[in-house]
Protein backbone atom coordinates (compact mmCIF):
# COMPACT_ATOMS: atom_id res chain seq x y z
CA UNK A 1 0.00 0.00 0.00
CA UNK A 2 1.28 3.57 -1.08
CA UNK A 3 1.06 6.58 1.05
CA UNK A 4 -0.75 9.18 -0.20
CA UNK A 5 -0.05 13.38 0.33
CA UNK A 6 -3.29 13.60 2.77
CA UNK A 7 -1.89 10.30 4.57
CA UNK A 8 1.18 12.96 5.81
CA UNK A 9 2.09 15.73 7.70
CA UNK A 10 5.42 17.93 7.34
CA UNK A 11 6.16 20.05 10.23
CA UNK A 12 8.86 22.70 10.61
CA UNK A 13 10.41 24.31 13.24
CA UNK A 14 10.17 27.89 12.84
CA UNK A 15 12.92 28.25 15.70
CA UNK A 16 15.99 26.28 13.83
CA UNK A 17 14.27 25.66 10.30
CA UNK A 18 14.08 21.33 11.12
CA UNK A 19 12.19 19.72 9.58
CA UNK A 20 10.00 16.44 9.92
CA UNK A 21 7.44 14.11 8.04
CA UNK A 22 4.62 12.16 9.94
CA UNK A 23 2.87 9.08 9.02
CA UNK A 24 0.58 6.20 10.39
CA UNK A 25 2.50 3.19 9.31
CA UNK A 26 -0.79 1.33 6.68
CA UNK A 27 0.02 -2.05 8.08
CA UNK A 28 0.72 -1.60 11.91
CA UNK A 29 -1.11 2.02 12.47
CA UNK A 30 1.59 2.69 14.85
CA UNK A 31 2.67 6.73 14.17
CA UNK A 32 6.23 7.20 12.18
CA UNK A 33 8.45 10.19 11.99
CA UNK A 34 11.02 10.80 9.92
CA UNK A 35 13.98 13.71 9.66
CA UNK A 36 13.45 15.66 6.33
CA UNK A 37 16.21 17.74 4.72
CA UNK A 38 14.73 21.22 3.33
CA UNK A 39 14.92 19.61 0.09
CA UNK A 40 12.49 16.88 0.99
CA UNK A 41 10.43 19.60 2.75
CA UNK A 42 9.88 21.57 0.00
CA UNK A 43 9.05 18.31 -2.11
CA UNK A 44 6.25 16.95 -0.09
CA UNK A 45 4.82 20.82 0.42
CA UNK A 46 4.77 21.03 -3.35
CA UNK A 47 2.93 17.54 -3.78
CA UNK A 48 0.00 18.48 -1.38
CA UNK A 49 1.60 17.48 1.83
CA UNK A 50 0.03 19.90 4.72
CA UNK A 51 2.42 21.33 6.62
CA UNK A 52 2.46 22.40 10.44
CA UNK A 53 4.82 24.82 11.84
CA UNK A 54 6.20 24.48 15.02
CA UNK A 55 8.21 26.68 17.59
CA UNK A 56 10.82 25.12 20.45
CA UNK A 57 9.44 25.27 23.94
CA UNK A 58 10.32 28.56 25.54
CA UNK A 59 11.49 26.47 28.29
CA UNK A 60 15.04 25.65 26.86
CA UNK A 61 15.86 29.31 26.67
CA UNK A 62 15.53 29.75 30.78
CA UNK A 63 18.40 30.05 32.72
CA UNK A 64 19.12 26.69 35.28
CA UNK A 65 19.79 27.16 38.77
CA UNK A 66 20.94 24.20 40.65
CA UNK A 67 22.47 20.88 40.64
CA UNK A 68 22.27 18.88 37.39
CA UNK A 69 19.69 15.87 37.74
CA UNK A 70 21.41 12.42 38.29
CA UNK A 71 20.01 8.74 37.16
CA UNK A 72 19.66 8.54 41.35
CA UNK A 73 17.36 11.47 41.38
CA UNK A 74 14.85 9.78 38.93
CA UNK A 75 15.15 6.67 40.69
CA UNK A 76 14.07 8.33 44.08
CA UNK A 77 11.50 10.43 42.14
CA UNK A 78 10.37 6.95 40.46
CA UNK A 79 10.48 5.71 44.37
CA UNK A 80 8.65 8.57 45.96
CA UNK A 81 5.40 8.06 43.72
CA UNK A 82 5.19 4.94 44.40
CA UNK A 83 4.35 5.71 47.85
CA UNK A 84 0.47 6.89 48.84
CA UNK A 85 1.87 9.75 51.14
CA UNK A 86 3.80 10.98 47.86
CA UNK A 87 2.31 14.26 47.42
CA UNK A 88 2.69 15.40 50.64
CA UNK A 89 6.64 14.52 50.79
CA UNK A 90 6.92 16.73 47.55
CA UNK A 91 5.27 19.62 49.22
CA UNK A 92 7.95 18.87 52.17
CA UNK A 93 10.35 18.84 49.62
CA UNK A 94 9.88 22.07 47.86
CA UNK A 95 9.14 23.82 51.23
CA UNK A 96 12.62 22.77 52.62
CA UNK A 97 14.06 24.31 49.34
CA UNK A 98 12.25 27.52 48.99
CA UNK A 99 14.77 30.36 50.68
CA UNK A 100 13.21 32.17 53.67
Amino acid sequence: MQLKAHDLVVRVCSDDESGSYTFRCPTCTLAVAKGASKRIVDLLVSSGVRMEVWRLPAELSESRQGPTLQPDDLLDFHLTLERDDWFADLEDLVRRSMPN
